[in-house]
């Protein structure tokens, strides 16, 4: 039953949407050829603008298409929360 369980766990999590406008630096990690390097990136960036495309991704250092091929299936665009907006 654990092991069931683990696994149950482990699929849903590697096989989740990860929202770039909302995502944790942990959760924006766990896309391909991202890292926690690139996943800050990504946060800095989102507390200025708010993504409305996933292709705004490519506006990011370090990057490019191939990654954001890699990832086109495990990245949604939710609601932005920026509250930086509001300045």
């Amino acid at each position: 039953m654990k092991l069931f369980l683990i696994f149950t766990l482990l699929n849903t999590f590697l096989f989740s949407s990860v929202d770039i406008n909302n995502a944790s630096l942990e959760e924006l990690a766990t896309l391909k050829d991202i890292g926690k390097k690139k996943a800050k990136r990504i946060i800095k960036y989102r507390k200025k603008h708010c993504f409305t495309d996933i292709k705004e991704l490519l506006k990011i250092k370090c990057i490019c298409k191939k990654t954001l091929k890699k990832n086109k299936g495990n990245i949604t665009v939710g609601k932005c929360n920026n509250e930086e907006d509001d300045e």
